[in-house]
C-alpha cells in the first residue's frame, strides 16, 4: 500500500462513509448495489474492491452465476430489467469521459427507478468510483478482505 488512507486522513474516510450511509438509507436492494459496485470495480480494475464486493455479495446470498456473469451482464439472462438499467448506468457513469450519460441509458433508469432511487443509484456509482480511486491509486492489498455482511432475511 502506498498510503494507509484510512488512518492517514480520517476525514476522507468519514466523508466516504457518509456517502455509503446515504446510499444504504435508500430503498435500493442490497444485491443491486453489490452488482453496481462489482461492475464499476471490474471496469476500474480495482482488485481490492472486486474481492470485497464479490465476498459481500456472496455473504448476502447472491448466486455464483450472477456474480460470474457480471462482466457479461448484457448477454446473461439472470438479471432483471431494473438490474440491467442499473448496470448500464454504472457503465455509462464509470466511463463518463468516453461515453457521456446517453439519453437511452437514462431512459431505462427513469423507467425502472423512482426519482429518489435514481439519485441514490447515481450516488452509489459516484461512491464506488471514489473507492476504486483509493484502491487502485494507493494500492490497497488484494485478497485479505473478510466480509462482515450478513444474509438478508
Amino acid at each position: 500500500m502506498r498510503v494507509d488512507y484510512r488512518s492517514t486522513f480520517p476525514a476522507a474516510m468519514k466523508a466516504m462513509l457518509g456517502l455509503e450511509e446515504a446510499v444504504h438509507s435508500s430503498t435500493l436492494e442490497p444485491e443491486l448495489l453489490e452488482l453496481v459496485k462489482l461492475r464499476a470495480s471490474q471496469i476500474n480494475r480495482c482488485g481490492f474492491c472486486v474481492d470485497m464486493h464479490t465476498k459481500d455479495a456472496e455473504a448476502i446470498g447472491m448466486t455464483s452465476q450472477r456474480l460470474y456473469l457480471t462482466s457479461a451482464w448484457e448477454e446473461a439472462p439472470v438479471y432483471s430489467d431494473r438490474e440491467r438499467a442499473a448496470l448500464a448506468w454504472t457503465e455509462a457513469l464509470t466511463r463518463l469521459p468516453e461515453e457521456g450519460a446517453p439519453d437511452p441509458v437514462w431512459a431505462e433508469v427513469d423507467k425502472n427507478f423512482s426519482a429518489e432511487e435514481a439519485v441514490a443509484l447515481t450516488l452509489a456509482i459516484i461512491a464506488i468510483n471514489g473507492w476504486n480511486r483509493f484502491g487502485v491509486g494507493l494500492q490497497s492489498p488484494v485478497g485479505h478482505y473478510v466480509s462482515n455482511r450478513h444474509p438478508a432475511g
